[in-house]
């Protein structure tokens, strides 16, 4: 049985070892929760999981803020969207994905955004993002400085 709910500041590790799968360059779950709680909940962030009776940490992640652009309106766009690899294949981050637009809905929005990397490894999540009527609507550029 599997439980999908918000963690919230203070309890962020819950969501940590899931986050770290898709964000290695933080190094540690204790890491990247503290960026959470610091950094990105003031700016809106809000992170969900989904909980199995198998772990005390969440099995699947979902972090998103609620935003607004010129080209899009007011819309969710979701930043990470992750499993731990031994929760795959249980529907976890469908059960997000669903959840995520439902919730958008709620708080008016126009519709749901994210990008995704594009290597041969981001296959499953493609997929995924596709069974949920997320289309490729645009290329996404980026340049280090």
């Amino acid at each position: 049985m599997s439980e999908l709910r918000e963690i919230f500041a203070g309890e962020t590790g819950l969501g940590g070892p899931a986050l770290l799968e898709l964000r290695p360059r933080w190094g540690s779950a204790e890491a990247i929760a503290q960026l959470v709680d610091e950094q990105l909940r003031p700016a809106g962030y809000r992170l969900v999981g989904v909980f199995d009776d198998t772990s005390d940490y969440a099995r699947s992640i979902l972090g998103f803020r609620v935003t607004h652009s010129t080209a899009w309106g007011r819309f969710v766009y979701v930043d990470d969207v992750s499993t731990v690899p031994e929760a795959r294949g249980h529907g976890y981050a469908d059960q997000l994905v669903g959840w995520v637009k439902g919730e958008a809905a709620r708080l008016d929005c126009e519709a749901v955004h994210l990008d995704s990397g594009v290597a041969a490894s981001r296959a499953a999540a493609h997929r995924l993002y596709m069974r949920h009527h997320l289309a490729i609507t645009s290329h996404h550029f980026s340049v280090e400085v």
